[in-house]
């Protein structure tokens, strides 16, 4: 039995959204399908399957049953993809320039003719009217055979489907003005003497403008994925590698987690590393967006693309291939780009019924035009029907959402902060509270010791040893900093036994046949150890800010332990920001209430819920949630990993563990607090960005398919012809991608 998985599919033959809709319902129609994400974009579909489900050749073959030829993509490869759009880029460009060559001919003859008298009187004293009809026959029939035949073969295959999409219309519509002007020449005696017209420069123009729209979208489409493409960059071809003690030029794909690396000063970082030895600066803004070099010395870790400085490096490599971040980062982009936003589920359900509407609406229109219209009434009903067909193309509609996510989410990953889930980029423009969590996000998480006051037992020294050498056995920010102050004093810890760590109240341990209990009030009451005037002391120091502990040596109180952790200098300006966006901002933390207010009172956060243990995170966003409030939240620690899995968007800072960056919808690649304001101002700039997509989209289909049917015909004698229809129909989907394409501007923090 195969365990659920993944299947993506390359799928052709998409043009709009109604092609989209039909792959999508083809694709989840299929028995152990679970869900369905077919990308305009990208030209992929991603799918779902439980264990009992097809295989990947299955829906392949699915897929291209429905008429959408499909292949199973084994691994995703930006480059390939960028040449393979390339390719078709250019070959529409081709396809583009020769129909232009031979359409403008046509053009001329028939449309100079009705525009300028002169030029009429000419055609008809050199090659005649006649000539001139079978001149632009046999340029038409060109242009449809050669540059225009993917219309017919794919158009026509659609409409055998029972499936029309945007070929279908414009296969219809180009060859009812086709097959019309035909009629015209070969057999005039069928048409009433003043409906004997030629409409051949509708086909040939039609044809040429949609190939160029075309053309010109593939252009803006290979543009969208250039964020992906400059991260692969960052990967080197090749590194320094010491084999058998001779340093050897290999390939990156060849070093193996273990390998010595030589780095030299400019060059990047081929693989995920430690320094071993030297020291030097590396820029890594292009992972964190941090413009400012960090300094690495032996020990340090290194990131692979990221860049040396003036130094030279030995490195052992720790992650390679798949495994390192870039890769990892790569990969998120990637499934963010193929997301399908909620808001993608109104383009849906209209293009379920929107090409077979069309086509309806252009049979209407027809029937309408010979029922009522003018003398020559089939000229009239032919024109307006073929301009209903060519302007409803829902192609805009197709690449309003995905051209937006995957700008967005490609500009906001070189800003150093990735969208791990693309539903999140819409979820987090929508949220009213972010919650954060305050040690290691609000505030450095390197907090420092500035009290250790003696409140009766041993000497300061003595006492202050015995504590340090618990704490050496736990892992957490505060008592590293006991331990190092203790340090710093020259003291010599010994050892301890039998330490065991409190989650949220603190340690006990044994030292030297000495019990010791550090940690919070609510430690000391559960050994009934009273702490009289030292608690109001507490409370005095807790209101300035300060983390409060106390410290009991077997079974006495001995001190009063002070730390203080700094807050990031940038913190109060992300929560004035957040603020300007109509965000509140709440903190949650385990430390006192009076130490929160006061961090509180200095940042301008708006609500505080403190004295919260680990597993208590959760239970204080869902008091957030209880007033109707959709909350992120913004943490960094192991214990943050529920709390991040349960708000509506969890946002994990780069720099805090795997744990919690595993569990998060959103990563910020730096500890930089302004990786929230990027978050939010890309999120929000995302969504804005597609509403105005979709409103041209929907917009120019509803208003200019009735001046298409002829609704201004009667009042203001108006009716738009089928050329201008397709060009008005390729600068629709223009639009909507360089409106996407806006978003590449994007700031680090700001909108």
């Amino acid at each position: 039995m195969r365990d659920a998985q993944t299947i993506t599919l390359t799928v052709g033959n998409m043009s709009c959204a109604s092609c989209v809709g039909r792959v999508d319902r083809a694709l989840a129609a299929v028995p152990g399908v679970r869900g369905v994400v077919v990308n305009l974009a990208t030209e992929e579909a991603t799918i779902e399957v439980d264990d009992t489900g097809p295989t990947a050749e299955a829906l392949a073959q699915t897929a291209t049953d429905a008429g959408y030829p499909a292949q199973i993509l084994q691994t995703r490869s930006p480059d390939a993809a960028h040449d393979r759009k390339t390719e078709e880029a250019q070959a529409l460009a081709r396809r583009t320039w020769l129909a232009g060559l031979l359409a403008m001919p046509v053009f001329v003859l028939e449309m100079g003719s009705h525009m300028v008298p002169a030029f009429h009187h000419f055609v008809m004293q050199t090659i005649g009217m006649q000539q001139s009809w079978w001149i632009q026959a046999l340029l038409t029939t060109l242009i449809l055979a050669g540059p225009g035949r993917a219309f017919y073969t794919k158009g026509i295959a659609a409409l055998m489907h029972r499936a029309p999409d945007m070929n279908s219309l414009v296969a219809v519509g180009t060859f009812a003005a086709y097959g019309y002007s035909l009629c015209v020449l070969l057999a005039p005696g069928l048409l009433p003497a003043a409906a004997q017209a030629v409409y051949f420069e509708a086909a040939a123009v039609i044809v040429f403008f949609i190939l160029l729209g075309r053309s010109l979208e593939a252009r803006a489409k290979g543009r969208t994925g250039a964020a992906i493409r400059a991260l692969l960059k960052l990967q080197p071809k090749t590194a320094q590698v010491l084999r058998d003690g001779n340093a050897q030029t290999v390939a990156v794909e060849q070093i193996v987690p273990g390998d010595i690396v030589l780095l030299r000063p400019g060059e990047r970082v081929p693989v995920d590393a430690v320094v071993t030895e030297g020291s030097s600066h590396l820029d890594e803004s292009m992972i964190t967006g941090e413009p400012i070099p960090v300094e690495k010395h032996a020990g340090d870790p290194v990131t692979g693309g990221t860049i040396n400085g003036p130094g030279s490096l030995t490195l052992r490599a720790t992650h390679v291939g798949t495994e390192t971040v870039l890769a990892g980062i790569i990969r998120m982009v990637q499934d963010a780009q193929g997301a399908k936003l909620p808001i993608q589920a109104l383009v849906d359900r209209v293009t379920l019924w929107f090409v077979p509407a069309v086509l309806g609406l252009a049979a209407l229109t027809v029937m309408i035009w010979l029922a009522v219209g003018p003398a020559p009434v089939v000229s009239y009903a032919l024109v307006a029907g073929v301009a209903v067909l060519i302007i409803a193309c829902p192609c805009a509609m197709g690449l309003a959402t995905p051209t937006s996510i995957m700008v967005a989410t490609g500009r906001a990953a070189e800003l150093g902060v990735l969208f791990r889930k693309g539903d999140a980029l819409q979820a987090l423009a929508d949220v009213d509270v972010i919650a954060f969590d305050k040690t290691g996000t609000l505030t450095k998480g390197a907090p420092v010791l500035t009290s250790f006051e003696m409140l009766g037992g041993p000497e300061r020294d003595t006492a202050l040893a015995l504590v340090a050498a618990v704490e050496a056995r736990v892992e957490h920010p505060v008592a590293n900093a006991i331990v190092d102050a203790a340090k710093a004093d020259g003291l010599t810890l010994p050892d301890a036994q039998e330490v065991t760590a409190l989650s949220g109240l603190g340690a006990r341990g044994q030292v030297g046949g000495q019990r010791v209990l550090v940690g919070s009030e609510g430690l000391m009451a559960q050994h009934d150890i009273p702490l009289g005037d030292a608690l109001a002391k507490a409370d005095t120091r807790a209101a300035a800010g300060e983390t409060v502990f106390f410290a009991a040596i077997d079974g006495q109180l001995a001190a009063l332990i002070c730390v203080a952790d700094q807050i990031k200098s940038n913190a109060a300006e992300v929560v004035a920001d957040l603020h300007a966006q109509g965000v509140r901002v709440a903190m949650i933390t385990g430390d006192k209430q009076e130490t929160a207010e006061a961090v509180a009172r200095e940042l301008g956060i708006d609500d505080v819920i403190a004295r919260v243990l680990p597993e208590g995170k959760t239970a204080a966003l869902e008091t957030i949630r209880a007033s109707g409030a959709r909350v992120a939240f913004v943490g960094d620690g192991i214990n943050d990993a529920p709390a991040l899995a349960t708000a509506d968007v969890g946002i994990a800072i780069g720099s805090g563990t795997d744990i919690a960056i595993g569990a998060a919808d959103v990563v910020l690649m730096s500890g930089d607090l302004r990786g929230v304001q990027t978050a939010m101002h890309a999120s929000r700039a995302a969504m804005r960005n597609i509403r105005q997509n979709l409103f041209w989209a929907f917009a120019y289909n509803t208003a200019l398919i009735p001046v298409a049917a002829g609704a201004l015909y009667a009042s203001f004698g108006l009716l738009l012809s089928p050329q201008l229809a397709a060009g008005a129909m390729a600068l629709s989907s223009l639009f909507v991608l360089s409106n996407a394409l806006r978003l590449r501007g994007l700031k680090r923090g700001t909108a």
